[in-house]
């Protein structure tokens, strides 16, 4: 299992809001039945090597299931443990505890090192998204290579989005839940802010007064409303479909 960042989600707590045992904690049966609910989730979620969303665990788990209530117990069942359950964009996973990634270190594999305009053009695209090449290129002043975007998409970091409601319908980038995983982040939203880059010493304290982050967007998968989704005939223009339908 690979490491990553701790979700910050409560723990399931078997009381209501008066302080009283709820109907799960007087109830054996129900009790029990939500155990067993917990133990099946924790096995879906092990046994897949991606982030199992809440709309399959609705459909892998028995009809009626409180699936929040399910994964907070097991999320809790977890919080101290070597491995802890992770929220990793609208999914879950196992990953290892945060405090103890130094363990892994030495069976880690290296790594190609992206380029310093690789790495520029994943934090315009993680901050600005929905965004064009040409977008890319006036933030950062220069010319952006169309090999630069190929290797963050080989990566799984970033992906296609739709096309602009502009002339020439150029194509917007965004990033992918494989993108947060990698980060440790459970949702966009939780990209740092202007403080914490300064604190880690990646902004200079001196930057001008008006200079602002911009605010990711709540849901990176919504098109917004100056984009047209992809369609067919756009993959096979961009050579990601072959003519007639067919993956390649």
């Amino acid at each position: 299992m690979s490491e990553g960042g701790n979700a910050q989600i409560i723990p399931f707590v078997l009381e209501d809001e008066t302080g009283e045992g709820n109907e799960a904690e007087e109830n054996p049966a129900l009790r029990l039945h939500i155990a067993e609910a917990v133990r099946m989730a924790e096995a879906i979620v092990f046994a897949s090597a991606e982030p199992v969303t809440e709309r399959a665990l609705v459909a892998r788990l028995p009809e009626g299931v409180d699936v929040p209530l399910v994964m907070n117990e097991l999320h809790a069942l977890y919080e101290k443990r070597g491995v802890n359950l992770v929220r990793v964009g609208d999914g879950w996973a196992f990953r290892t505890a945060g405090d103890l990634a130094f363990l892994m270190s030495r069976d880690a594999v290296q790594q190609k090192k992206l380029s310093r305009a690789a790495l520029e053009v994943l934090a315009i695209i993680a901050y600005h998204q929905p965004v064009t090449r040409a977008e890319i290129e006036e933030i950062r002043g220069v010319e952006t290579s169309k090999g630069t975007l190929d290797t963050l998409m080989e990566t799984d970091w970033v992906r296609l989005r739709g096309r602009r409601r502009t002339p020439g319908r150029p194509v917007t980038y965004g990033t992918t839940d494989k993108f947060l995983d990698h980060f440790g982040l459970s949702e966009i939203r939780d990209l740092p802010g202007i403080e914490e880059l300064k604190g880690a010493g990646l902004l200079s304290v001196r930057m001008p007064s008006n200079f602002s982050i911009p605010q990711p967007p709540a849901d990176p998968d919504e098109l917004t409303p100056d984009e047209d989704p992809l369609t067919d005939i756009d993959l096979e223009e961009l050579g990601l479909l072959t003519p007639g339908g067919g993956d390649d």
